[in-house]
């Protein structure tokens, strides 16, 4: 049975997040109207701003950093939290590029002229009041603020408890600079409380149009599961690399090293490596070389490990869970396959849909894996790296999206926008 407390802890949560949303809704109307050149002005003085408070921003995150280690924090996720002056000037630089993108409000996405005389333009709009649900990242606090600004939207933030000493003070900053261009400050509003928060957030229908979670697998089925508000998933990134057996070996071993270990904590990070069994003997002891050298823990099949075994590569017979695992650190699942249609069968059972690569001097192979692989990103020779808002050009990401419906892949300001319909007409009746 509930308790009276447990009840009345919902009802205040409830309570927070219908001010909030209230609140939002009137500083989305006001958004709604910027000009791009108002906008542009906020996002640098917001940039302005972060940088001139890098000095508490950096000391309340030193605070949620030790808080972390205290309670054993896995480097990984210590990783993800961690806010160091660079990282802070390079949010910051994040907003400037973001003020030098297209304004997507207004744009026209298509249009025609009925046989009556009507005028029907289809243009997109603000969505209006976004939630955002996320774990130990606070320069998603900055990107999501600073998207939502430039696309018309209100954000109301639900950071993880992790970072919750750097978020209030990233939420306060940007608050301030908000108001000093004459923008609301609700605009962007942050709440702090337990879980009974993100229930009544998921769940403010009418007052939130949309959700977005970002984390670990289970706050984002948590999520799903338990909105009444619409939601785009952003998945977990269970990664593979597929290197074929037309590939140029010295490409591969150099794309492989840098899936995974250039910044294995985040979710374009590769965590699984299939090798197709005619390359396997002559690519897999270098990658395996390549990978121990760079402190990778490796997870391999029968076939993978009998090749590591003979060049005495450290290893540990991979499970079923190794395979379905999205480590975040530095470990890697290796198996070898028989074929193409052996590597996408392997994907399709265990890949999460983000991002799947294949390293081939074939043409056809190539075009085989991309027709067939169902994944929101499919790269030809290259990193799985590259599959990040700011690497394709939208400049902050707001998260990856891994569902099929309205956006898939890196989330920047067009996946931010609804349309409406405008019919001008002249006196026509039907």
């Amino acid at each position: 049975m509930t308790s009276t407390i447990d009840q009345h802890t919902a009802a205040d949560a409830v309570t927070r997040v219908h001010e909030a949303g209230g609140a939002a809704k009137v500083a989305a109307k006001q958004l709604a109207v910027l000009t791009r050149a108002d906008k542009d002005a906020a996002l640098h003085a917001l940039a302005d701003a972060l940088l001139t408070a890098t000095g508490r921003i950096v000391a309340a995150n030193d605070s949620d950093l030790l808080r972390g280690r205290e309670s054993g924090m896995p480097e990984g996720l210590q990783d993800r939290l961690r806010l160091t002056p660079d990282r802070v000037s390079g949010i910051a630089e994040a907003l400037r590029q973001l003020a030098g993108l297209p304004d997507p409000i207004g744009d026209v996405v298509r249009g025609s002229t009925l046989a009556n005389g009507l005028q029907l333009r289809q243009v997109r709009v603000p969505m209006g009041v976004i939630g955002m649900v996320y774990e130990a990242r606070p320069n998603v606090t900055v990107d999501a603020a600073g998207l939502g600004l430039k696309s018309g939207n209100a954000m109301i933030l639900r950071g993880g408890s992790a970072a919750a000493d750097t978020n209030r003070v990233i939420v306060d900053v940007l608050r301030n600079a908000l108001q000093t261009q004459g923008i609301p400050a609700d605009a962007v509003q942050l709440l702090d409380g337990g879980h009974e928060d993100v229930d009544a957030l998921i769940t403010a229908r009418g007052l939130i149009d949309l959700v977005i979670p970002r984390g670990s697998d289970r706050l984002i089925q948590a999520v799903v599961q338990g909105a009444t508000v619409p939601v785009i998933e952003t998945g977990v990134g269970n990664c593979h690399v597929y290197v074929d057996a037309a590939a140029d070996v010295e490409q591969a071993v150099a794309i492989v090293l840098n899936s995974k270990t250039h910044r294995p904590s985040v979710c374009n990070a590769a965590e699984s490596l299939l090798v197709h069994r005619d390359i396997a003997d002559t690519v897999l002891p270098q990658l395996y070389d390549a990978l121990t050298s760079a402190q990778v823990a490796l997870h391999t099949d029968g076939r993978a490990s009998e090749i590591a075994g003979r060049s005495s590569t450290p290893y540990a017979p991979a499970t079923e869970a190794d395979f379905a695992a999205e480590y975040l650190d530095l470990e890697m699942s290796v198996a070898v396959v028989d074929d193409l249609d052996a590597a996408i069968a392997h994907i399709d059972r265990y890949g999460s849909g983000h991002t799947e690569v294949i390293v081939t001097g074939d043409r056809a192979a190539a075009r085989a894996f991309v027709a067939q692989v169902d994944a929101a990103v499919v790269t030809v020779n290259a990193s799985s790296r590259f599959t990040d808002g700011g690497e394709f050009g939208f400049g902050a990401e707001i998260g990856i999206s891994t569902q099929k419906l309205h956006a898939r892949g890196p989330m920047g300001l067009q996946e931010l926008t609804s349309t409406k319909w405008v019919v001008e007409g002249d006196g026509q009746t039907r």
